[in-house]
């Protein structure tokens, strides 16, 4: 049989075959020519939220976070020390998961759940986690649901201004925001007190994305910023498509739904990863890495969850795995894990990679004693197996030498409702 080893090198998939100043190099020419508005697989959105500001302390403000099939919304105060207080949480399913409704009762049903604190506050902060296109005035326009949420009349729509005039409350202050952004502004509001010289906002979770703050006269595409301000951009990240594929990462892209798009994430994200494993442990089986029973059962696989190959690289057995349903010997589970270690190895490097792109960008970070707050959310990079600890020494490795730069991490509790709480709260 052959060694897994050698299997992973002839498919290029090791984190040795990642070049880790090439992705960088190819994420800020993306990053460069999406702010310009020239053409770009990373979009390089626009949010007129202004995150070095300050942001105000004893004002009551509505945090809402809508995202998949769950809504939350509470009151939130900062007090003076920069405390966080949430009170009157709500939590409710969002409206049309179980069949298509109006544009009329998708309003009224959030209006419902929010009108009480609405009426204590005449700030209100959205994070609204679904593709929307953010105007200068905080509002946006929905793009599309997922198809969890089936209300079509609401595609097209201004969320904000449709929400406030159910409410009957026209003259409140609305701000929308996506999860990520919300993400970077609840690690600011978790740095009080503390001095950082930026802030970045990273997501790994069933998909990934980062933002960051940049400076307006750095965002050409959009007229009329005043070029001494700076605000936060959300990069969409997992769209990136200039990262080099393998033969078996093209191989795996064919077989989602969305061939071609989403190609970085699809790389490392939660709810790819699973499947990219099942594309190379097959490909692994037909090329005599496995013993005849193993790879008859892994060829009889129909599918793997990210969840499934975390638990088996792990070393949690459950009778619920595909993966410990197999026949396997001793070499069998060890190619296995040769495998999975070494794609999580390599999602490693890609994370890091993505992030020193970003920490680059900003400038910022060049002193020990102003160091870049990165806030980071999401299941996968806290639970796949290894993960974090592999980032972080690609990450320092790289970001050494002439390259030195200060950052720390952070993980923020209800980081879409502290965040969108803030987003409503920037003086």
């Amino acid at each position: 049989m052959k060694n897994s080893k050698k299997f992973l090198e002839e498919h290029k998939m090791r984190a040795e075959d990642i070049d880790i100043q090439q992705i960088v190099d190819l994420f800020i020419s993306e990053m460069l020519k999406g702010l310009e508005g020239k053409e770009s697989t990373v979009r390089m959105i626009p949010t007129y939220i202004e995150a070095d500001n300050q942001f105000l302390t004893g004002v009551p403000v509505v945090a809402v976070d809508a995202g998949g099939t769950n809504f939350r919304a509470a009151l939130v105060e900062f007090n003076l020390k920069g405390k966080l207080e949430i009170k009157n949480e709500v939590n409710a399913r969002m409206p049309g998961l179980e069949g298509e409704i109006s544009k009329a009762e998708f309003f009224k049903t959030i209006a419902g759940y929010i009108k009480p604190n609405a009426e204590l506050s005449d700030r209100i902060g959205f994070c609204f986690s679904y593709p929307t296109e953010i105007l200068p005035n905080k509002d946006g326009i929905l793009l599309q649901f997922c198809k969890e949420v089936q209300a079509p009349e609401v595609v097209g729509q201004l969320i904000g201004k449709n929400l406030l005039e159910t409410l009957d409350m026209r003259e409140k202050q609305i701000v929308l925001l996506n999860d990520t952004v919300a993400t970077l502004l609840a690690g600011k509001s978790a740095s009080f007190g503390r001095e950082y010289d930026s802030f970045i906002g990273f997501i790994l979770g069933t998909g990934t994305n980062t933002c960051y703050i940049e400076n307006n006269r750095n965002i050409l595409k959009t007229k009329g910023l005043d070029l001494l301000k700076s605000q936060i951009i959300n990069i969409e990240t997992g769209a990136m498509g200039k990262v080099p594929q393998t033969d078996l990462d093209i191989i795996f892209d064919n077989t989602t739904v969305n061939p071609g798009q989403y190609r970085f994430e699809k790389m490392f994200a939660g709810g790819y990863f699973g499947g990219l494993c099942h594309t190379v442990l097959k490909a692994a089986a037909k090329d005599g890495i496995f013993s005849a029973s193993a790879a008859t059962g892994i060829l009889s696989l129909n599918e793997l969850s990210s969840g499934d190959v975390n638990s088996f690289a792990s070393g949690i057995i459950s009778d619920k795995s595909p993966l410990n349903k197999l026949k396997l010997d001793k070499t069998d589970t060890e190619n296995c894990l040769e495998i999975i270690e070494g794609l999580i190895d390599r999602s490693a490097k890609l994370v890091a990679a993505n992030i020193a792109a970003v920490i680059l960008k900003t400038n910022k970070g060049k002193s020990d004693d102003k160091p870049i707050l990165i806030t980071i959310e999401g299941t996968t990079f806290y639970k796949m197996y290894n993960l974090r600890a592999h980032f972080e020494k690609y990450l320092s490795e790289y970001l050494s030498g002439e390259r030195q730069r200060f950052y720390e991490f952070t993980e923020v509790q209800q980081s879409s409702l502290v965040g969108a709480a803030l987003a409503a709260l920037i003086n």
